[in-house]
């Protein structure tokens, strides 16, 4: 016994003297590692997956309709602010900073449609049912003011979202609140 309190004695003591040299012991904390390989992985993965708020998930998903097809015109931008103002019960200074800020986290054109299926898939709890219906409508309704109507990439993603949000159950609140 006398010998591995010996062992650990010195063990402990090249521990303290090499934290107290400045050398770094934190990869021996599993628990300091698992803190650290999560805030990583937080810190330099996509923002968009970490959204939570329903209004945010519904206003990038009904802003991705717009942007599957490249750049939004003043016309889709005025169309996506009516929406969000109507719709969500806000003012047009509320309405245009989230469009900024959805417009943003969907910065990259080319990744548009792979990030917003999988934002879909991880949001589809956050919603309830009067939520999806209510995006779903915004959807359409940007699709029927436009000019040509909804392309064929944007008609695919409403069917995708439709169907992804189709079994969903009823929620007794009143959606948006």
């Amino acid at each position: 016994m006398h010998i591995v309190l010996g062992l650990l004695t010195t063990l402990v003591t090249i521990l303290f003297l090499l934290d107290r040299l400045g050398v770094d012991i934190g990869w021996l904390n599993p628990f300091h590692w698992r803190r650290r390989r999560s805030w990583a992985r937080q810190y330099h993965g996509d923002p968009i997956y970490s959204v939570e708020d329903p209004l945010h998930i519904a206003s990038l998903l009904v802003l991705g309709i717009a942007r599957l097809d490249g750049d939004l015109t003043a016309e889709q931008k005025n169309k996506v602010l009516e929406l969000f103002s109507t719709t969500f019960s806000m003012s047009d200074k509320e309405a245009s900073e989230l469009l900024a800020s959805a417009t943003y986290l969907l910065a990259a054109p080319q990744l548009v449609a792979d990030q917003l299926r999988q934002l879909a898939k991880r949001s589809k709890d956050k919603l309830s049912r009067e939520q999806a219906e209510s995006m779903l409508k915004m959807m359409n309704d940007f699709g029927a003011t436009s000019d040509r109507g909804l392309t064929g990439a944007q008609r695919e993603y409403v069917d995708a979202i439709r169907t992804l949000f189709a079994q969903k159950p009823a929620a007794s609140d009143s959606p948006w609140n």
